[in-house]
């Protein structure tokens, strides 16, 4: 009686490709790049690719990449059996999605994965070296980031603050590739004078406003000051010297734009609490209406030499078709 024997299934592919827009993987070489490449090998070894899937995401983090998550799922129902992708570090940069995806290796659902320059299967020689190679990107990247950190504060402690630099200000570029800060000649007196006029003439951010659009004052982007932009500059002790960067304050090595004094007193004056509106209760408001629009009126107590002395005025509000 002739046996025959059965034969291997052969492996679906699903070929994976993915760049962060970060700034770690600037140098990565691009998806387009990836898929191309990893097609002329799937070609040249015969390997059967059933999908190809891409995506634009850092793999820093575990389980925030919605095309590798749908990934895993659909290799646990079945319907992959082996990745095609670029290097290792394409797959995972973290401790919990490697985990997972020698998970699905030890539960045979994943039969392989296959990069550029070697294959991983399901044996204890492969995953550990596939373990490794994952491990050592990720510890790329927690030492990129410990590295980012300590760069940063050094250049707080040289009393530059990272980031862009406050309207009023811009950044520049040393021979040494330090990122400094000098003043914006063209909007810096303009600044200066927002302060002094709050400190001295006791201006609100409402009055601010309308001077900044008289003069025709307009931001780097060419758009005009929105009014939470002119109190959160108020209240930026940058303009004067000091900063805070993640909790810490440090000593700015930039000019001042205003003195101490000066943003002291732009304090106080903010501090002091707005008229409240709309809190006093006057009857027969809501019931009368103008009898010349038919919109509704609005009410205020005029003061006069009378018996009583005030009296209640019922004027109309917001009119009807702009009569």
């Amino acid at each position: 009686m002739e046996t025959t024997i059965p034969q291997e299934q052969p492996i679906s592919y699903c070929l994976y490709a993915r760049k962060s827009s970060e700034s770690d993987e600037k140098q990565a070489m691009s998806i387009d790049s990836q898929i191309k490449e990893m097609q002329r090998l799937a070609q040249r070894e015969g390997l059967a690719v059933k999908e190809i899937r891409e995506e634009s995401h850092s793999a820093k983090l575990s389980g925030q990449r919605p095309v590798f998550n749908q990934l895993l799922i659909d290799i646990e129902q079945g319907e992959f059996g082996g990745i095609l992708t670029w290097a290792p570090d394409r797959l995972s940069r973290n401790a919990g999605d490697l985990g997972k995806l020698v998970d699905l290796m030890d539960q045979e659902k994943l039969h392989q994965i296959k990069t550029y320059s070697q294959t991983f299967s399901n044996n204890p020689n492969e995953k550990f070296l596939l373990m490794i190679l994952c491990s050592q990107a990720k510890l790329e990247n927690d030492n990129r980031g410990i590295n980012v950190k300590r760069g940063l504060r050094a250049k707080c402690e040289m009393g530059w603050r990272p980031g862009v630099a406050p309207i009023g200000y811009k950044n520049i570029l040393t021979n040494n590739r330090i990122s400094q800060i000098v003043l914006d000649e063209e909007r810096a007196p303009i600044i200066k004078q927002m302060f002094e006029r709050v400190a001295e003439k006791g201006h609100s951010g409402r009055t601010i406003i309308k001077w900044l659009d008289r003069i025709g004052f307009r931001t780097k982007n060419d758009k005009p000051l929105a009014r939470s932009k002119v109190y959160s500059t108020l209240n930026n002790s940058f303009y004067y010297g000091p900063f805070e960067f993640n909790g810490v304050w440090y000593k700015g090595n930039h000019p001042a734009i205003v003195t101490k004094a000066i943003f002291d007193k732009v304090q106080q004056q903010l501090s002091i609490p707005p008229k409240e509106w709309h809190k006093k209760v006057f009857p027969f408001k809501v019931l009368c209406t103008c009898g010349s629009c038919g919109g509704g009126v609005t009410a205020e107590e005029k003061y006069k030499k009378l018996k009583y002395g005030f009296y209640i005025y019922l004027r109309p509000g917001l009119q009807k078709n702009g009569n």
